[in-house]
């Protein structure tokens, strides 16, 4: 009988209305003003990936080893590299990092054996076009230039 009245009565559906609308006093509503004020990122997140520069000569610390390409489960780095004839070294020739299809899983960054290659904290990767999410080597050294807004 208790059941019945409690269906006619809609009291589960009372219930959850209750705590929707106890938990929508303006005292516990939070609101950024986003393109004025940046947001607090995690420390731990992983956003656009980032070519780290050997700041005496300014050269990538990339190896050319292809381990992050290998590490990614979606294949999507593509390194190619070039041996110097006269250091006997392989230099970076390309970096490709399609970031349209990345999960941003860290599993690169991991792998890197010289700790060039790192997930920044930029969150700012949109675009209108697919073509924009295939980052080169230069992109990946400079970094997403996320647009200013004047507020």
């Amino acid at each position: 009988m208790v059941a019945i009245l409690k269906k006619v009565f809609l009291v589960d559906l009372v219930k959850g209305l209750w705590v929707t609308f106890r938990n929508q006093n303006p005292k516990y509503i939070y609101t950024e003003q986003y393109p004025k004020e940046r947001p607090e990122i995690a420390e731990r997140y992983r956003g656009a990936p980032r070519l780290i520069l050997n700041p005496e000569t300014g050269e990538p610390l990339c190896t050319a080893c292809g381990a992050c390409a290998l590490a990614c489960p979606e294949n999507l780095i593509v390194v190619t590299s070039q041996r110097n004839e006269q250091t006997k070294k392989k230099e970076l020739v390309t970096f490709s990092y399609d970031t349209s299809r990345c999960m941003f899983c860290g599993l690169c960054e991991e792998a890197c054996t010289s700790e060039a290659l790192e997930l920044s904290q930029d969150f700012e990767m949109a675009t209108y076009a697919r073509q924009g999410q295939i980052w080169d080597r230069k992109m990946l050294e400079e970094g997403p230039h996320p647009r200013r807004y004047r507020c």
